[in-house]
C-alpha cells in the first residue's frame, strides 16, 4: 500500500477556510531524493500568499508550507550526503505544512547538534532572508542607518539585530507601543509606531534630514511610496515583501534627485546553489548559537490548527517568530 502522512493541503485559493487537514499519498524517494518526517513547520507571510492565490502555486491541489525541521527517513538511490537519522531543515519547496515530505537532498541543511528542530523552523527561511538583504541586496556596513518596516516581525527581529551587529543605526517601524519596546530590545536603537507617528517625518527627524542609507520594506503597498521618501543620497529601497498588497506602480523619476535605487529581492535566487546556501546557514546558525541573533518563537500552534496561525500572522497579532508543531 502507498504511505500516507497527514497534510495540510488546499483545493481551491481563498481565506484560511480553503486549507484541509487531508491524508496525502507519500511516494517512495527517487533518484537524488529523500524522505522527511517533518517534526516542526514555519509559518511565513509567502504562505498566506500562495494559499490566497496572490502567489500561484503550478497546479491544486497543493500541499503549502515553505519551511521545515525534521529527520531523514529513507533515501533514494544515488543520495550520498545524507541518511536515516540525520536531522535537517529546508525552505522555499512547498509542501512544508506534512507529517512527511519527499525532497531533493540537494535541497536540505544539516543541522548541527546545537540547533533544535523548533529554532531551524523557525529561522531558516527568516534567518537565509536577513542574510542576503544584509549582505547581497545592500552590503551593509559600519555606520550605516537602516530602516526595517515591521521591525517587531520574524524577519524584522533578525535584521535589528543583525545590523546592529554589522554596527548600524537602526530605525524600525512597528503598530503599537508594545511592539516598540519589543523591538527596541533586539537591537532596534529607534523604533517609530507607524499608527501614531509619520514615519517619514520620524526618519527625518532621527538622521538630521539625511535619511537612511537603505529601507529594508517587506509590507508593500501600505508603505513602499513612503519610504521612498526615507532614502538618503544614494540609498536604496529593498523590496522583499507585500504582507499589505501589490506595490502601485512607480514613476522612477522621484529618485533621480537622490540617485537613489530600489532592489527586489527574493530568497531563491540567493539558496539555489548548495555551496553558497550551506554557507550562508552555516553563518546564520552560528551567530544563533552563540547568542548574537536570538529567535523569538512566541507563537505555537499544531498544523492541523493553521488557519488560526494565518489569520493571527495577516492580522498583525504576532511578533517574532511562529511555529506548526507536528
Amino acid at each position: 500500500m502507498p504511505l500516507t502522512a497527514k497534510a495540510i493541503r488546499i483545493h481551491e485559493t481563498g481565506g484560511p477556510e480553503v486549507m484541509k487537514w487531508e491524508d496525502v499519498e507519500i511516494a517512495d524517494p527517487g533518484p537524488g531524493e529523500v524522505l522527511l518526517r517533518h517534526s516542526v513547520a514555519g509559518l511565513n507571510f509567502i504562505d498566506i500568499n500562495h494559499r490566497a492565490g496572490t502567489y500561484p502555486l503550478p497546479a491544486l491541489p497543493a500541499v503549502i508550507g515553505m519551511e521545515a525541521a525534521g529527520e531523514v527517513e529513507a533515501v533514494g538511490d544515488g543520495v550520498t550526503g545524507f541518511k536515516p537519522g540525520d536531522r535537517v531543515s529546508h525552505c522555499m519547496t512547498v509542501g512544508a505544512y506534512s507529517e512527511k515530505m519527499v525532497i531533493a537532498a540537494d535541497r536540505l541543511i544539516r543541522l548541527a547538534d546545537h540547533t533544535p528542530d523548533e529554532i531551524a523552523a523557525a529561522a531558516t527561511l527568516q534567518g537565509l532572508t536577513a542574510h542576503y538583504l544584509l549582505h547581497e541586496s545592500w552590503k551593509l556596513e559600519s555606520g550605516q542607518t537602516v530602516l526595517v518596516q515591521a521591525a517587531a516581525g520574524g524577519v524584522g527581529l533578525l535584521l535589528c539585530q543583525w545590523a546592529k551587529h554589522i554596527g548600524a543605526t537602526v530605525i524600525g517601524t512597528v503598530g503599537n507601543d508594545e511592539k516598540a519596546d519589543y523591538a527596541a530590545a533586539h537591537g532596534c536603537d529607534h523604533p517609530i509606531v507607524y499608527t501614531r507617528d509619520d514615519f517619514v517625518e520620524k526618519v527625518r527627524e532621527i538622521t538630521d534630514g539625511r535619511g537612511v542609507d537603505v529601507v529594508y520594506d517587506a509590507i508593500g503597498k501600505d508603505t513602499f511610496e513612503k519610504g521612498l521618501g526615507c532614502i538618503a543620497e544614494r540609498g536604496r529601497m529593498v523590496s522583499y515583501g507585500v504582507a499589505s498588497g501589490p506595490i502601485a506602480p512607480v514613476d522612477l523619476r522621484v529618485l533621480r534627485p537622490l540617485s537613489g535605487s530600489i532592489a527586489c529581492g527574493g530568497l531563491g535566487n540567493f539558496i539555489s546553489d548548495p555551496a553558497e546556501r550551506g554557507r550562508n546557514a552555516d553563518e546564520l546558525f552560528g551567530l544563533i548559537a552563540d547568542g548574537t541573533l536570538k529567535v523569538e518563537i512566541n507563537q505555537r500552534y499544531p498544523l492541523a490548527d493553521v488557519s488560526a496561525a494565518h489569520a493571527d500572522l495577516a492580522g498583525r497579532r504576532t511578533t517574532g517568530s511562529s511555529v506548526l508543531t507536528i
